[in-house]
């Protein structure tokens, strides 16, 4: 959020940009990142659907902007004073919207009545598509970290369809991984992953992240333009990652660097 509406404000020129996500279980969203403002006033605000301008762009999922907020008859004024003790009149809000069901507001704002014009809008609206996209990732990173852990079989180990999926599991992770920037849940993405695979990160058979993150690629099937596709790499950097992996592994084919390092325990 606070890298979108740093670029909504980079583009576009705007003074002030704020933002946040609808909470779960409930019908607002409340303002949590503020960039530019010069007072609190708009912090922790919650926004009900239907209500002010970002409730109307909630309820309606899509832009909405006024040209000036506080005499607006197309909106409703509950949130006239804090808008009006930071100073806000030209104002847009955009929804973001993930699988049809609105997530969070864009704001971006002037402090004299102007009309915003369409390249504006324009890029408040790809400011709220990044948005929407890190929400799909971590949503996917979420639901594997869920998943990811089959129930055991036996003698704690998971059954051969189980295992297969943890295998498949533990590729998606790495693949993923990189694209969080939220270090909390990046770190528990790659604890996940080493849970998955009893990954030991020293010896002699320790691979770099990218090493691996290839290596997990290859071993759930995936050929080199796959893997470069998925990890956001060119074929050839996939191909020296993969070759400086079998040279650490000690391996002459991709399949005896996969072998090798689940015997590492590198890999489930």
């Amino acid at each position: 959020m606070q890298r979108a509406l740093a670029r909504l404000r980079r583009v576009t020129g705007l003074p002030v940009a704020f933002g946040g996500l609808v909470e779960p279980g409930h019908r607002h969203m409340r303002i949590s990142e503020l960039s530019g403002t010069s007072t609190q006033a708009l912090r922790a605000l919650a926004v009900t659907a239907g209500n002010g301008l970002g409730g109307r762009a909630v309820a309606l999922a899509r832009p909405c902007a006024v040209t000036d907020y506080s005499v607006s008859r197309v909106i409703s004024h509950e949130y006239d004073v804090p808008v009006a003790a930071e100073g806000l009149r030209s104002v847009v809000a955009v929804p973001v919207v993930v699988a049809r069901r609105v997530r969070g507001v864009l704001y971006g704002a002037l402090r004299s009545a102007q009309p915003l014009g369409d390249r504006t809008i324009g890029a408040a609206v790809e400011a709220a598509r990044d948005v929407e996209q890190a929400l799909v990732v971590r949503d996917r990173a979420r639901e594997l970290l869920a998943t990811a852990r089959p129930e055991p079989v036996g003698a704690g180990r998971p059954g051969d369809g189980a295992w297969e999926q943890v295998r498949e599991a533990h590729a998606a992770l790495r693949v993923l991984a990189p694209r969080i920037m939220d270090p909390e849940l990046r770190g528990a993405l790659l604890d996940a992953c080493g849970l998955l695979a009893a990954e030991r990160p020293e010896g002699e058979a320790a691979l770099a992240p990218r090493e691996l993150d290839v290596l997990a690629c290859v071993a759930s099937g995936a050929s080199n333009a796959v893997a470069a596709e998925r990890l956001g790499l060119r074929p050839e950097t996939v191909k020296g990652y993969l070759r400086s992996a079998m040279r650490r592994l000690g391996a002459h084919s991709r399949v005896e660097a996969v072998v090798a390092a689940r015997r590492a325990g590198l890999l489930p």
